[in-house]
C-alpha cells in the first residue's frame, strides 16, 4: 500500500520519542511504500486536489535516517491512505488544509483523520460531549463569571482553547493577586474565549494519555506526571512519561468514547485522563506510542498499522 503523511518538517523529527516515525518505521518494515507532504503541498487545481509528495526511504540506523526522491504532483486518492500528522497551531491555515482534504475525500482520497471530524471536534470543547465524564467546566470571555466559578471551586486551571503542549495554563486560587491580569490576558480583556476546570488534585499521578485506533483502546496508557513545583503533566512541559496499565475508570471512559469517534471518522485519538475525568480529546496529531511501547513491550505502532491495513 501507497501510504502519504502530511506532517512538519521532517528534519526536525525527534526520532527517538516521535509517535509518527513509529508508524513509519512499522509501516516500511511491512514493505509499504511512504510518501511525505507538508501542510503548504496540498493544492487545489483546476477542480482536483493534488500533493506534491516525496518518497521516503528510511534508515533508522544510519547517520541520516532517511532519504527522499523528487517531488511528485500526484492526487490524493492515489494513495491508499493519507495521514493528517501535522501538529498545531490550530490555526486558519490548519482549517484551510481540512477544507482541501474534504474536497480530496469527495475525489476518492482516505484520509485519516477524517477532515470534518478535525475541524469539528475541538481539543478542549469536545470534551463538553461527554459530560458524564468531566470535572465541572466553564467556557467564556466573561470576567465576573470566571470569577463566580472560582469562588465557588476555590481552585481552578484556566486554558486557553487552541493551546497545545501544556502552553498557556494557569493555575488560579481565589486569592491570587494576579488573577484579574491572568483572566484579562488570557482573554485578551474580554474578546477570546478560555476554558476553566476546577482543579483535579489527581494531576500528581499524571495526566493520562490513553490512545485509541479505530475506536479501540491501547491496553496502557501515558500517565505524564507533573515535574517538582509544576501544575501541567504535559511532556512538552517537563513532565515523566509512565507507562501503566488502563484503570477500569480508564477503561469505561474509553471504551465509550471508542466507538462513537470511530463512528465520527477519528482514527486515532488521544484522551486525556486526570484521576476519573475526562480533560481533553486530541484529534490532530496524538502522540505516546514510543513511550508506551519502551515501558510496556506493546508495540503500539503495530496496532495502528495492523487497523490501518484492515480498514483500508
Amino acid at each position: 500500500m501507497k501510504i502519504a503523511i502530511i506532517l512538519d518538517p521532517i528534519e526536525h523529527i525527534k526520532t527517538y520519542k516521535d509517535s509518527t516515525f513509529a508508524m513509519m518505521k512499522e509501516a516500511s518494515s511491512r514493505g509499504h511504500e511512504l510518501f511525505i507532504m507538508e501542510q503548504h503541498d496540498v493544492v487545489l487545481q483546476a477542480g482536483n486536489i493534488f500533493g506534491f509528495s516525496r518518497k521516503l526511504s528510511l534508515n533508522p540506523d544510519g547517520d541520516h535516517w532517511y532519504t527522499l526522491g523528487e517531488p511528485l504532483k500526484l492526487p490524493l486518492e492515489h494513495f491508499g491512505a493519507v495521514l493528517m500528522r501535522k501538529d498545531p497551531p490550530f490555526d486558519m491555515e490548519y482549517i484551510y488544509s481540512t477544507y482541501l482534504l474534504e474536497l480530496s475525500e469527495k475525489q476518492g482520497a482516505r484520509i485519516l483523520n477524517k477532515p470534518i471530524a478535525i475541524r469539528n471536534f475541538n481539543e478542549k470543547l469536545s470534551i463538553a460531549k461527554f459530560p458524564e465524564f468531566t470535572a465541572p467546566t466553564l467556557v467564556t470571555r466573561r470576567a465576573e463569571m470566571i470569577k463566580d466559578f472560582l469562588a465557588e471551586h476555590q481552585d481552578v486551571i484556566l486554558k486557553p482553547l487552541d493551546g497545545m503542549g501544556g502552553s498557556g495554563i494557569f493555575r488560579v486560587t481565589r486569592n491570587d493577586p494576579n488573577l484579574n491580569v491572568i483572566i484579562e490576558t488570557m482573554t485578551h480583556l474580554g474578546m477570546r474565549s478560555i476554558m476553566a476546570q476546577r482543579y483535579i488534585p489527581e494531576i500528581v499521578s499524571g495526566d493520562k494519555r490513553i490512545l485509541l485506533i479505530n475506536g479501540v483502546p491501547v491496553p496502557f496508557a501515558l500517565a505524564r506526571i507533573p515535574m517538582k513545583g509544576e501544575t501541567r503533566g504535559n511532556l512538552a512541559a517537563g513532565g515523566k512519561g509512565v507507562a501503566q496499565p488502563l484503570s477500569p475508570r480508564d477503561r469505561e471512559i474509553a471504551e465509550t468514547l471508542g466507538p462513537i469517534l470511530r463512528d465520527e471518522g477519528l482514527f486515532l485519538v488521544g484522551l486525556d485522563v486526570i484521576g476519573d475525568y475526562l480533560t481533553e480529546i486530541n484529534v490532530t496529531s496524538p502522540t505516546g506510542m514510543q513511550e508506551i511501547t519502551a515501558q510496556s513491550n506493546f508495540n503500539v505502532a503495530g496496532m495502528f498499522i495492523d487497523a490501518l491495513e484492515q480498514s483500508c
